[in-house]
């Protein structure tokens, strides 16, 4: 089970880590961010300092399940291995190399020539 993250106590960590670094500290507060959800509610005044720290990492983070775009649909549901969930294709070069090693493993695992009843070491 994961546990619940309370985006209010994440919003006071992150300016806690942020502020310090303000190399304008005594500067009036820019913003004001209000978070209202089932922990409860919090306002944050915050500097320009921290609200652009703030857009940046919002900016730049990348949803963990984001693998692209499906090149024969243009689907957003890659899995791990590169197969599209909306339209069944595997994505791109290194989905067809998947696939190519996947054939290969399948053909070399089927029944070997020594697995048959008159081999005299069974």
């Amino acid at each position: 089970m994961t546990t619940p993250l309370d985006p209010a106590a994440v919003i006071a960590e992150f300016i806690d880590r942020v502020s310090p670094y303000n190399p304008t500290p005594d500067a009036d507060p820019v913003a004001v961010l209000g978070v209202r959800t089932a922990f409860g509610e919090d306002v944050f005044t915050v500097s320009d300092h921290v609200i652009r720290a703030m857009c940046r990492a919002l900016e730049s983070y990348r949803d963990p399940e984001d693998r692209g775009n499906c090149a024969k649909c243009g689907g957003l549901h890659l899995d791990e291995n590169l197969h599209c969930r909306d339209c069944g294709q595997l994505h791109g070069i290194l989905g067809q190399v998947i696939a190519e090693h996947a054939r290969r493993v399948a053909a070399d695992s089927g029944p070997s020539p020594s697995s048959s009843s008159d081999d005299p070491h069974r």
